[in-house]
C-alpha cells in the first residue's frame, strides 16, 4: 500500500508543469523589434560595407542582433579600434518596432543620409539609394 501511495505522488508530481527559472527552456518567435533589426542590418551591411561605401570605410560593422535585453542592435565603430567607442547604435525595441539611431555619427553630414537610409529600409525598402 505504500508504495501504492509512493507512485501515486510520484504520478501526480511529474504531471504538474515545472516553475520557471533558471533551468527552463521557452520557445517563441521572433520578436517585431528582431525582425525589424535583422532586415536593417542586413541592408546596412550590404549598402554600407560590402558595397565598400566610401562613407563607411574608417568604421566596422558590430552585430548585436542576438541582445538578451530586448533591443537587437548594431554598431559603427572605428576600424581600428573595434572595441572603442561607437560612433552609430542603431537599435529597436517593442511591439511595433521602434527603431532608434544615435551616436556622434549622427552630428556628421553623413548623418542625414544614415537617416535616410534607415527610414527606408525599416519601411520595407531593401534598396541602397534614395528612389525619387
Amino acid at each position: 500500500m505504500r508504495t501504492a501511495l509512493l507512485l501515486c505522488v510520484v504520478a501526480l508530481t511529474a504531471c504538474q508543469s515545472a516553475p520557471a527559472g533558471p533551468g527552463a527552456v521557452a520557445t517563441s518567435s521572433k520578436s517585431a523589434a528582431l525582425r525589424t533589426m535583422e532586415q536593417v542590418a542586413i541592408n546596412a551591411h550590404k549598402c554600407w560595407f560590402a558595397s565598400n561605401d566610401p562613407a563607411f570605410r574608417s568604421y566596422s560593422f558590430a552585430n548585436e542582433l542576438n541582445s538578451f535585453s530586448g533591443r537587437p542592435r548594431f554598431l559603427l565603430v572605428p576600424k581600428s579600434n573595434f572595441g572603442g567607442k561607437p560612433m552609430l547604435v542603431v537599435q529597436a525595441e517593442g511591439e511595433p518596432a521602434r527603431v532608434d539611431a544615435f551616436g556622434p555619427l549622427m552630428d556628421q553630414p553623413v548623418g542625414t543620409r544614415v537617416s535616410a537610409d534607415l527610414k527606408r529600409w525599416i519601411g520595407g525598402s531593401a534598396s541602397c539609394t534614395q528612389t525619387a
